[in-house]
């Protein structure tokens, strides 16, 4: 079983973002890589920033006194595996910051990976060339850390600085 855990991705948006960052900076992951589309980095900023409706939306879900503990942005140096962030620049739900925040933490650590922002998109990509280009970095993103070559898709640079 452990052999087959090298070649398992995790991927997931909005709180399923942030289990992928949370999943990944636990230490010792089983899963080789991680996209996180428009996910949660700091859930003490999340709740003092998001916008009315989703304000008590992270108290059903992490007790507050855990945000800190819980928040990937604080257990970046845990992170080893490959992680590709995908991010609406308009998104008033889990600000483009959160995205920002998480890659400016791993500069200097040497670990994969690709940040997208998509001018015009919100929470959720809605625009047909969005979603086609997030699916097309994906699939490259996977097929360079997972060593396969996925035809037709055009090769996502990948940071390791």
């Amino acid at each position: 079983a452990q052999g087959r855990a090298s070649a398992v991705a995790i991927r997931g948006g909005s709180a399923g973002g942030w289990t992928v960052l949370a999943a990944l900076t636990r230490g010792s992951s089983p899963f080789a890589a991680g996209a996180s589309y428009y996910g949660v980095a700091d859930l003490t900023s999340m709740a003092a920033t998001t916008h009315d409706f989703e304000s008590r939306y992270l108290d059903g879900l992490v007790p507050p006194e855990q945000w800190d503990e819980r928040s990937p942005l604080t257990r970046v140096g845990h992170l080893d595996r490959p992680v590709l962030l995908l991010q609406g620049l308009d998104d008033p739900v889990v600000p483009p910051d959160q995205a920002e925040r998480f890659l400016a933490a791993l500069a200097g650590r040497g670990v994969p990976h690709a940040h997208l922002a998509f001018a015009g998109e919100a929470h959720g990509f809605r625009r047909a060339e969005t979603v086609v280009a997030a699916l097309e970095a994906e699939l490259s993103f996977y097929g360079q850390v997972l060593s396969f070559d996925p035809p037709d898709v055009p090769v996502l640079p990948l940071q390791r600085g």
